[in-house]
């Protein structure tokens, strides 16, 4: 009897504040984010996340992040049929079109406006961010490409620095490259350079060298495919030679490695090129003695860059909920501050997407992330209708010159039609 009466007056007591802490769980939104999984920026993520919930303690964000990225896109679509899945959604900027057509996501709300990007963010998201006169995403940081190359390959093949220009980078992957036995892809030990289509060397094909020998990737509404003009012909032969002709390098990987970036990274390779995202997994082997510099000019002593992004939007189940809209574009707000962009440098190595902290003085003097940044103002954000179906084009287009041994200018006409086909079809009820 006694012990009921204690329980009877400890019901009375607390009873109170048991209701109040009901009634405070029952108030807190829960909303999902969801994003491939990418070790450097799941981590970021979680601690913007928690930051995040210790400034809105009326929000829960869920983090899924264990998506591997060959299934993402399948993930959102199967989750957006069936009416769940993520209320903020990460997405390569280039997917932005076929998202929107998909019904996948919703215009971004208040403060979020095209003025809002232009005045908060580097030119290339202002550029790129918006479709069809809406703007879907944000993104909290940017890339652009720079050269990779291994200091001591280099000096070992006689050379003080990294190449200047594109002959110098030729020269430079032929004297690095070491055979075991007579020079062949079958006996490289150490690559002089890897052409990785799969990687990063599609868009530097694209929008670099072809530039670069005089030609330009579309024409200005993005109506039409004019990678295969003479110019582009003569960009694509120089580019493919380094795994035909040269046999500097395989995109198929060496040493056990699958690719030519965990080449680089297994201090396998001496020139490398790729994002600014890969800083991290290069610091992180302690061997690895680089450097980072600014892609190499071209013939015509151009300079040029391809920048990308990974960026955030709001789904249409958010937009089906008035408190989770609203939750979900307070998150999409802190995430994509000036001070997410410089958590996100120092964590990922991707570059802050906001103006004021990528002027960062100490940023732009950084030896390795201060070459990514100095090709920003130069940098080509390419409009994709579908990016996962035009980079499979440059790649078919590579795998007929180096496997069926096809001339570059007849792979490049001969693929040409099939993205000028997805552009058409793309285009054709707008």
């Amino acid at each position: 009897m006694k012990k009921l009466r204690i329980l009877l007056l400890l019901v009375l007591v607390l009873g109170p504040t048991l209701t109040l802490s009901a009634k405070a769980q029952d108030d807190v939104i829960e909303i999902e984010y969801w994003q491939y999984f990418f070790e450097a920026r799941v981590t970021a993520m979680d601690m913007l996340i928690e930051q995040f919930e210790a400034e809105n303690p009326d929000i829960r964000v869920i983090h899924n992040s264990d998506i591997a990225y060959d299934n993402f896109r399948t993930e959102i679509a199967a989750a957006a049929a069936a009416g769940v899945g993520p209320d903020v959604v990460s997405l390569f900027y280039g997917w932005i079109p076929a998202f929107v057509d998909a019904g996948y996501l919703v215009p971004l709300p208040e403060p979020f406006t095209a003025e809002y990007v232009q005045e908060n963010f580097v030119p290339m998201v202002a550029e790129s961010a918006t479709f069809e006169g809406e703007l879907w995403a944000v993104p909290t940081a940017v890339r652009s490409l720079a050269l990779f190359y291994n200091i001591d390959l280099l000096e070992a093949a006689g050379f003080d620095g990294p190449p200047a220009t594109l002959e110098e980078f030729q020269e430079m992957a032929v004297a690095a490259t070491v055979y075991n036995g007579d020079p062949s892809l079958d006996n490289i030990v150490t690559e002089g350079f890897a052409v990785e289509m799969n990687g990063q060397a599609h868009h530097w094909f694209r929008e670099v060298l072809l530039r670069q020998f005089g030609g330009v990737p579309y024409n200005d509404d993005y109506t039409e495919v004019l990678w295969n003009s003479p110019e582009a012909c003569e960009a694509f032969a120089w580019l493919t030679q380094f795994e035909t002709d040269l046999m500097t390098g395989t995109s198929e990987g060496i040493g056990g490695t699958a690719n030519g970036a965990d080449a680089f990274l297994a201090g396998l390779a001496a020139l490398h090129i790729d994002g600014s995202f890969r800083l991290a997994a290069a610091q992180a082997n302690p061997d690895l003695n680089f450097g980072v510099t600014e892609l190499p000019v071209g013939p015509n002593g151009e300079r040029h860059n391809y920048g990308s992004y990974w960026t955030h939007g709001i789904t249409r189940r958010a937009a089906e909920d008035e408190a989770r809209l609203e939750a979900a574009s307070r998150f999409l707000q802190f995430i994509t501050s000036a001070d997410a962009g410089t958590l996100w440098v120092n964590e990922v190595g991707e570059l802050p997407a906001q103006v004021e902290a990528v002027s960062d003085p100490a940023l732009l003097e950084d030896p390795l992330v201060g070459p990514f940044i100095a090709g920003l103002p130069y940098a080509h954000a390419t409009f994709f209708v579908d990016e996962s179906q035009q980079r499979q084009v440059m790649l078919d287009a590579f795998d007929l010159v180096r496997l069926s041994e096809i001339d570059p200018c007849d792979a490049l006409n001969e693929m040409a039609p099939v993205e000028q086909e997805l552009l058409d079809d793309f285009w054709a009820d707008r």
